[in-house]
């Protein structure tokens, strides 16, 4: 992919993953991973899949929105999605559950669910078998992801399930940069000059 394809809005990345780059200047997505939900002319919506709360786990969701839950479950965290929207919730997960409200399949392997009965499965154990619960969402809007790409703020790389869902949060970042063949200690978060 070219930065002219990316600048011009031809290439689609819904269903791929952003790293961040180093020196971006927010530290909300210092190190960051997302997932690209969608991405068209029109914006681009994503959900951070590395930065678990420290405030919020699943059962105090469950408790908070009076979902029963079975025994043991509900002791994952709860993640930080993005900085917009933070009291909307969204659960990304493998495409073996389809809610009865609402789901958006977003490609062959992941789907996105934003109502309250995909917690209600989870919490009663028949929900997906790979999910993470995330409060809030990343968001550009038109042509904005495009510029900050062009700047290389980002870099993109293919989400895989193992990835996405079998990566610890604190090696996410790691792993992606691996998966492009880039080690971690390579990149610098200050431009060079000629």
């Amino acid at each position: 992919m070219t930065h002219s394809q990316i600048a011009s809005g031809a290439t689609d990345l819904t269903g791929s993953l952003l790293i961040a780059m180093p020196g971006m200047g927010d530290e909300r997505f210092e190190h960051a991973v997302i997932y690209l939900c969608a991405h068209s002319d029109e914006g681009a919506m994503g959900l951070i899949l590395n930065k678990p709360s420290s405030e919020v786990t699943l059962e105090g969701l469950f408790e908070q929105l009076g979902i029963d839950a079975e025994p043991g479950s509900g002791h994952e965290p709860v993640h930080f999605g993005g900085p917009v929207e933070m009291g909307r919730g969204f659960v990304l997960h493998s495409n073996d559950y389809r809610s009865e409200l609402t789901t958006l399949q977003v490609d062959d392997g992941f789907s996105m669910t934003g109502t309250l009965d995909v917690l209600e499965h989870i919490a009663r154990g028949d929900g997906p078998d790979d999910w993470i619960a995330m409060l809030g969402y990343a968001g550009w809007g038109p042509g904005q992801l495009e510029g900050e790409l062009a700047e290389n703020a980002w870099l993109v790389c293919p989400a895989t399930r193992d990835l996405v869902f079998g990566t610890a949060d604190a090696a996410k970042w790691g792993a992606a940069l691996d998966s492009l063949g880039i080690a971690a200690l390579a990149l610098s978060g200050e431009g060079g000059r000629a």
